[in-house]
Order: C-alpha cells, then structure tokens, then sequence
C-alpha cells in the first residue's frame, strides 16, 4: 500500500473514532482491507501522536479535559518558544523557516524585524508571512506537496534551496533522541537535511515532552544543531546532556 493511502486510512481511523467514540482491530482490518498487524501498527503511531488512546482490541479517544488542558498548554507553550527563537533573529537576516506547527508560531513574533529575507516550504507559513506589516522577502521552495508535513518537499525543492545561503534554520521535531538528532515521522527528510546544510545556525524549536521519543527517521544530528529552544519542563538530566554536547540551550519561562 502506498504512503498516501496510509495517510489517508489513518486520518479516517481517527474521523472513525471521532464519530463512533471507540474502534476496534478487526473493524479496521475488515473495513479497510489489511491485516491486524497493520491496523495496530496504525493505532501505535496515532498514540505516539497524541490523537488517540490504545486499549486491548482497539481504540479510545483521548479524554476531553485532557485533550483541553493539553492544547491549551501546547499552545502556550509554542507561543514562549516562539519569542525566545525571535529574539536571536537580527534585521536583515536570511532565514528558513520550515513547516510546523511550532515554527508557524515564529512569524507573529517578527512584525519588529527588518528587511527579513524568508524561505518556507509551507503555505500556511508563507501565508502567516504576507499578513505581516514590515513585508519581509518571502521566498518559496517549491517542488512536490506532501500532505503528510503539509509542505513541499523534494528534489526540486532541495535544489531550489541550494541557490541560496541563509544566516539561520528555524525547524521543528515530532522528537529528539539527543543520542541521535531530531526525528520524525515523516520519511521525507531529504529538504530537512539540505536546510540545514545551506544555513550557518540550526535552531531547533521542540516542547519539552518530546524528548526521548523512540521515532527511527532521524532528521538533523545533533553534531548539526547549535541552538535548543524549548520550554521550562525540561527535566535536568536532559538539559545537562544538550549542554555537554556543546549546543546553545534556551529556555522558554
């Protein structure tokens, strides 16, 4: 099966479960087709997301408060990474800022910034940009949509980058395995990586509880990164392991 048809067969579990307030194994695999294996596999990745709770045979929605409390200080928490991440841009500087949901929170942050030079691969992000009254230069990287990272990715979008030098990186992680870099879900990391390439600073911007997520695609290594952005739950052991690896830690309150 495709990468696209287990997108979409995903996204209907959860429009399933939404509707139905519960699902099971043998449900899915009948009604999609696939094997149990599968459709666990599905469930797993979904709880690992945060959308969903797995119980024997099946599948829960998250509670409501939790699904509550949870957004709001997720929320809150990307709007404090964002400001610290702003307040290392200088006017003028050549940025990327790359699809996410906590990276999008950055662009509100710059309306005080200077002639910004911008590159994204996301539309909600350029978007978000044109909204701005200083105007930064926006540029876009084109190449073939992704609706899994809702952004563009691949081989024209890579070589679009390399045309270009940027003065920073500003990227997001579903997690971070400080052993290995960030990770992510996605296995389109080929843009991620030249992103990193073409930018003399990679800011990595990430909530707390996404450190130490088992997730196998790694994105950027942690020889790659210099700069952590993250919120103030981080536990000390994990901050003591950023620093000794020599990588700028800042701390959002």
């Amino acid at each position: 099966m495709s990468k696209r048809n287990t997108q979409q067969r995903r996204h209907t579990i959860i429009t399933l479960l939404n509707s139905q307030g519960e699902v099971g194994v043998d449900e899915l695999a009948k009604r999609f087709d696939t094997s149990e294996v599968t459709i666990r596999k599905d469930l797993a990745i979904l709880e690992n997301s945060g959308l969903l709770l797995r119980r024997y045979g099946g599948a829960v929605p998250l509670p409501k408060e939790i699904t509550e409390t949870k957004n709001e200080n997720l929320s809150q928490r990307k709007i404090l990474i964002a400001q610290k991440a702003a307040m290392m841009i200088n006017d003028h500087n050549r940025i990327i800022i790359d699809s996410g949901h906590t990276t999008s929170a950055l662009v509100t942050e710059l309306n005080n910034k200077k002639g910004l030079v911008v590159m994204t691969n996301s539309l909600a992000i350029a978007n978000k940009l044109q909204t701005l009254e200083n105007e930064p230069t926006l540029l876009m990287t084109g190449g073939t949509w992704d609706t899994h990272s809702e952004s563009f990715q691949g081989q024209v979008a890579e070589n679009s980058l390399r045309s270009y030098d940027f003065d920073q990186l500003f990227i997001g992680a579903d997690g971070i395995d400080l052993e290995r870099g960030t990770t992510t879900f996605n296995e389109l990391i080929g843009l991620s990586r030249v992103m990193a390439e073409v930018s003399r600073e990679v800011i990595v911007m990430v909530e707390s509880d996404k450190f130490n997520r088992k997730i196998p695609n790694v994105e950027i290594p942690m020889n790659q990164i210099h700069t952590v952005v993250t919120d103030n739950e981080l536990s000390e052991e994990n901050r003591k392991k950023i620093i000794d690896q020599g990588i700028n830690l800042i701390i959002a309150d």
